[in-house]
Formats: C-alpha cells, sequence, structure tokens
C-alpha cells in the first residue's frame, strides 16, 4: 500500500555538522522519524519558492516547531522576549496553512505550527508565558524540554489519540494562544490553564499541539494524521 506524502516545514538557521558551518534548510529527525513509523513518507518543505504551489502534491501537512511569529502578524508590538522571527518563514507557511486548509488536507501543527493556525485564523498569543502563568516549566532552559501533564477533552481528535486522563508530555515553548481564533476550538489544556491543543471545527482533520508530540514516546498524534489521510 502506498506511503501517504507528508509535507513537513523546515527551519533555515546556521547550523555545523562534519566539516561545514553554514546556513542550513534542517528539521530535527523526531519529525520524520515519527512520520514514517506511522506509516507515511516524509517530505521536507523548505521555506523558499512556494511551498504553497507543493500542497496539492502532499496527502498531509505538519508545519514544524521554530521561532516566534512576528507580533505585527496579529496587531502588536514585540514583547523584549520575543525572538527568533524569521519573516520569510511567516510568509512560506501562512501561505502553505491556507492552501491546505483550502483543500482540506489533513493537518497536523507543532508548537510554533499551532501558533501560525490560531493567527492565521485571526487569534492573538502570548508573546512570554512566564508573564501569565507565573512559572517557566513550559520552556525550562535553553534545549531542555519541560514535561507538564496535558487533558484531553473528551470526543476531541486529540482524547481519542491520547486517552482523557492527563498525559506527561514534552514542552518547550514560551508562548501560547491568548485569544482564540474563531472556529477552533481548545482540546487539552494544562493544569495552569494553557491551551495546549486545538482542533478546527469545519475541517476533517485540523489538529495542532503546543507541546512536542514528535519528542514524545508515543506517535498517537502522527499515527492518527496519517490515518486521516
Amino acid at each position: 500500500m502506498r506511503r501517504p506524502v507528508i509535507g513537513i516545514t523546515t527551519y533555515v538557521e546556521p547550523a555545523r555538522f562534519t566539516v561545514w558551518e553554514l546556513p542550513v534548510a534542517l528539521l530535527p529527525s523526531m519529525y520524520v522519524e515519527q512520520v514514517a513509523r506511522a506509516g507515511g513518507q516524509p517530505v521536507l518543505l523548505p521555506p523558499a519558492g512556494d511551498p504553497a504551489q507543493a500542497v496539492a502534491r502532499l496527502d498531509g501537512l505538519v508545519l514544524a516547531g521554530g521561532g516566534d511569529i512576528d507580533p505585527a502578524r496579529y496587531g502588536e508590538e514585540p514583547h523584549e522576549r520575543t525572538g527568533y522571527v524569521r519573516d520569510f518563514r511567516d510568509t512560506a507557511e501562512f501561505a502553505a496553512l491556507a492552501a491546505a486548509l483550502d483543500a482540506e488536507l489533513p493537518f497536523l501543527g507543532v508548537c510554533r505550527g499551532l501558533q501560525v493556525l490560531n493567527v492565521a485564523l485571526g487569534g492573538t498569543l502570548h508573546q512570554h508565558l512566564p508573564d501569565v502563568v507565573g512559572h517557566g516549566g513550559h520552556s525550562p532552559a535553553p534545549g531542555r524540554f519541560g514535561h507538564l501533564p496535558v487533558t484531553a477533552t473528551p470526543g476531541s481528535r486529540v482524547a481519542k489519540a491520547l486517552g482523557t486522563r492527563p498525559v506527561t508530555v514534552p514542552h518547550y515553548h514560551h508562548q501560547a494562544i491568548d485569544r482564540l481564533a474563531p472556529g477552533l476550538t481548545v482540546t487539552a489544556t494544562a493544569e495552569d490553564g494553557t491551551v495546549e491543543a486545538v482542533e478546527l471545527d469545519s475541517a476533517p482533520f485540523v489538529v495542532a499541539a503546543q507541546w512536542h508530540p514528535e519528542a514524545a514516546e508515543g506517535g498517537e498524534l502522527f499515527e492518527a494524521l496519517v490515518a486521516a489521510c
């Protein structure tokens, strides 16, 4: 049986590998491994050219994690802790998401991917979550995941994948949803009230997680994405 082709967006950042140090279109291999393990064929989509044109050739789309969205896209000035803004990536991913939604393509947003979905549909973000919840557990240190429980809403796609009991998952985000976009439903939260997953009511399969399911032991959300394809 043919594997569904799953596009995954990438970073473009300075990187060092073997004898090289130069700008690289890159992605943590955990995403690739999770998609392949779930039965999909991963394809990387760098933020160059017109990634939205590639959507028609895909069976599913993953918007991966990364730096912060330009706050101007939701009408705010940057917080002093907002960083790693890449306008070219914002432009590419907002266009790819719009094409995927128009085509009703199965979609999974991861961390930044959830934020892109919310902002694209008219929502806003808390630019520095510790200012809101009073702790740094969602992003405890540079390059180190936090591990906090999330609880899915019964009947949601997230609950079908993870169950309705609290599940401890890896977090690495200092931003989160503030005003929820029209059409989105919150389908998982952390104990401190942070929105940790949303779904688009009008779409067959549009799911986004604020945590990092690619770094979790189970690949349930990736399996649900591939099944939807």
